[in-house]
């Protein structure tokens, strides 16, 4: 552990930092957990006020190329490599309640049981709002599991043989015949889309680091930065 993460642990730090040190310290895996958990304790804050969560992923594009020969050409393409942020956030005011890292193509579904799972420990679920890259038994069971209502919209052709699980043809029913009852609640998932753009806007949708784990830890900043100032802002709009 180098000795600025060290120092960050304990709250303080024994020196005056030299210039590249925050840089330097992006490059360490011990920061890597200590991120997450400052971002679990900074929405901890909206307890009391969040019920409703809403799932989604962005790219982030980082300083780095990736490179490839084009199979009709022949000739050598180029273009910015990305990563992806995985998120949960409360629908009210935008604060995330858990976070992953992966790689441009990750695709979005398995993550969503870590998302569940992790905003389940501090927080109540009443509903989660996803997209429709998240459907499957699996994750409609798991928000169930939790106490909560899960509204994920069906995927064109798909049927209400329940295969085993009464949730999913209850749910398909709503979708189906309750269609406006059902996107009364689905509309909420707009709010994560927000706060992508909130992150982005606020923080630079751009990386400066070049390694995976600087990369990562510089992108979890950005988010920790954002619940900073969504609980400064429900400070004045929601407890006064």
């Amino acid at each position: 552990m180098s000795e600025l993460v060290q120092a960050c642990a304990y709250g303080y730090i024994c020196r005056v930092p030299h210039y590249n040190s925050l840089l330097n310290a992006f490059q360490s895996p011990d920061l890597t957990p200590l991120l997450h958990a400052l971002i679990r304790e900074s929405s901890l804050c909206l307890k009391s006020v969040e019920v409703d969560f809403a799932a989604d992923s962005s790219g982030f594009s980082p300083s780095r190329y990736v490179r490839w020969a084009d199979a009709r050409s022949g000739e050598e393409q180029e273009c910015h490599d990305w990563i992806k942020v995985h998120l949960m956030c409360g629908v009210k005011t935008n604060i995330v309640t858990s976070v992953e890292i992966t790689g441009g193509s990750a695709n979005d579904s398995p993550h969503f049981r870590s998302l569940v799972q992790t905003t389940a420990q501090n927080f109540r679920l009443r509903e989660v709002e996803a997209d429709k890259a998240y459907l499957s038994h699996a994750n409609l069971e798991l928000v169930s599991e939790q106490g909560g209502t899960p509204y994920i919209p069906f995927k064109a052709g798909t049927t209400g043989d329940p295969h085993g699980s009464v949730l999913w043809e209850k749910l398909w029913r709503v979708y189906q015949y309750h269609r406006e009852d059902f996107l009364t609640h689905y509309h909420k998932r707009s709010n994560v889309e927000s706060t992508m753009w909130m992150i982005k806007s606020k923080f630079s949708e751009r990386i400066r680091s070049k390694t995976d784990t600087a990369m990562a830890n510089e992108l979890l900043c950005k988010v920790l930065c954002h619940n900073i100032c969504v609980v400064i802002q429900s400070i004045y709009e929601t407890f006064n």
